[in-house]
């Protein structure tokens, strides 16, 4: 059972990943940092920068990097997964044999397994066969590149073991961070990729042109509908109003540093799925966690329109303009 936590290995090199590193050692963790790049890793260790994610922001002495991942995992007491959703099955199989039998498992991951519809966590218990009391998930309004700036930010820990959630918590604590903990790991999780979803919405309609009326009626209703599914699959419905719910929606569709914002403005500008992605450059995780989300949802039996509307502009071809006449003209009902 770890008690104290020592070391850790975040693996994926990106803004979060790259942002928690530094959060991790500047709260006074030795901090493994594992790029799929060996060029990534090579600069972070000689210049103390990640020149393709966080360009300009000096990164702490105390954070190293490499390319190996078993030099990653090699006695890490806290593991910090930060690859993206459709990814993390893949490579946690070929990871799961390096990673100690008694380690923590976070996950910075904000998206719905494509065909299992399964969150992170669950992937993640699945692959390593991790108790869920182990498992952890870090959620909330932390746009990478101003957590990396030291702007004042605060996070959520969820973890149904209050005893590790606490020991994530003071690893992570710093002058700039200030991480809470919540047991609901459902409600976290599905409030950080619901909202990407949304967000692809609000980047559209910023497109358009739209006002503000719209894009607030664009995270109110897209609240109601993380909510929805969130009842069904047992979330504590006060998680949707704290920092892993509201926080993070505000600050993911509002930031011009939301890469699905971004992506949604693209999109909503008349150009094809295609020419977003070349746009942006990055990967928007709404994009194929509203697939997998929209599934959960008929599962389940959950109105979601507005994410049905996104993935059919996303997926379908079908125009942003026609998706809001869909969204506008449903059938009138209470609130």
């Amino acid at each position: 059972m770890v008690t104290e936590i020592r070391r850790a290995a975040v693996l994926g090199a990106g803004s979060w990943g790259t942002a928690f590193a530094k959060v991790l050692a500047d709260a006074g963790t030795d901090v493994v940092l594992w790029a799929r790049r060996a060029s990534i890793a090579e600069a972070i260790r000689k210049h103390r920068e990640n020149p393709a994610y966080l360009s300009g922001i000096q990164l702490p002495d105390r954070l190293d990097a490499t390319d190996d991942v078993q030099a990653a995992l090699d006695g890490a007491d806290l593991v910090v997964l930060a690859v993206p959703s459709q990814t993390l099955r893949e490579n946690l199989m070929a990871w799961s044999g390096y990673i100690a039998s008694d380690a923590l498992l976070v996950s910075l991951i904000k998206g719905i397994e494509l065909g299992t519809s399964l969150r992170m966590s669950q992937v993640i218990m699945e692959v390593t066969g991790a108790d869920h009391s182990r498992v952890a998930v870090v959620s909330g309004p932390n746009l990478a590149r101003e957590v990396a700036l030291e702007q004042p930010a605060a996070t959520v820990v969820a973890c149904t073991d209050q005893y590790h959630a606490t020991l994530i918590q003071r690893a992570i604590t710093t002058r700039y961070f200030r991480p809470y903990t919540n047991p609901d790991i459902i409600g976290c999780e599905l409030g950080g990729a619901v909202k990407n979803v949304i967000a692809l919405a609000f980047g559209m309609a910023t497109g358009m042109g739209l006002g503000d009326n719209t894009k607030a009626t664009l995270i109110t209703r897209g609240l109601a509908e993380t909510a929805r599914l969130g009842g069904k699959l047992g979330a504590d419905p006060l998680t949707f109003s704290g920092l892993a719910g509201l926080g993070d929606l505000v600050a993911t569709c509002y930031s011009p540093l939301s890469r699905n914002r971004t992506f949604g403005e693209q999109l909503g500008r008349g150009q094809t799925l295609a020419q977003a992605q070349a746009a942006t450059k990055q990967t928007a995780e709404g994009v194929l966690s509203c697939l997998s989300i929209r599934d959960l949802a008929r599962r389940h039996g959950v109105e979601m329109p507005i994410t049905e509307q996104v993935e059919r502009v996303c997926h379908e071809g079908v125009a942003t303009h026609v998706a809001l006449n869909e969204l506008m003209s449903r059938e009138t009902k209470p609130e």
